[in-house]
């Protein structure tokens, strides 16, 4: 079923929208949660609050794309969750890719660094649209859906270190992008 069938069914209040939504993004959103939970069972808690969540925010959104609006409350849970399953300890797997773009962002100090975040947003918007798609799908695998390392490498076909260096070079040229349009660490 097509995404604006499905965002039809939340129209019409049909349970079957739960239903449809689960059948074609529930792997993708599972695969999101379990990348940064690295727990099935929280995984799966986390997937149904979004289910919910979009059951709740449809109407009145009408999101295009529907799967990035679902991905996206589901991420948003699974952090939430993971901060608070990992308040005092370390896991590996999520907090290793978000140390890998520390030294991409200042870190957020002050409200003038709030307030101009919606720009930083813009930017990196901008500097993901200057990516060739190889190298987009790259970074959005692994910053955004939190894959590990081998796992990239099993998807683009090639070496664990060749995706470490793909990636290093990528945030290298985001760290240039953002100095050039003003954003300093």
């Amino acid at each position: 079923m097509d995404d604006s069938r499905i965002i039809d069914l939340f129209y019409e209040r049909s349970e079957q929208a739960i239903a449809e939504l689960s059948q074609k993004y529930g792997s993708t959103c599972m695969r999101v949660a379990n990348n940064i939970l690295n727990n099935l069972r929280d995984a799966e808690e986390c997937v149904n609050d979004a289910y919910l969540g979009t059951w709740n925010t449809i109407p009145p959104q009408n999101p295009n794309p529907l799967l990035s609006y679902v991905c996206r409350i589901v991420r948003n849970l699974a952090i939430k969750k993971y901060h608070s399953n990992t308040a005092a300890k370390r896991n590996s797997i999520y907090d290793v890719a978000l140390d890998e773009l520390d030294n991409c962002f200042p870190a957020q100090a002050s409200v003038e660094s709030e307030f101009d975040s919606d720009e930083v947003g813009r930017s990196l918007d901008r500097f993901l649209r200057s990516l060739d798609q190889g190298e987009r799908v790259l970074f959005l695998r692994r910053y955004w859906f939190s894959d590990s390392i081998s796992d990239l490498a099993q998807l683009f076909h090639t070496s664990n270190h060749n995706v470490s260096v793909r990636l290093s070079r990528t945030r290298e040229k985001l760290r240039k992008h953002l100095s050039q349009e003003g954003v300093y660490l």
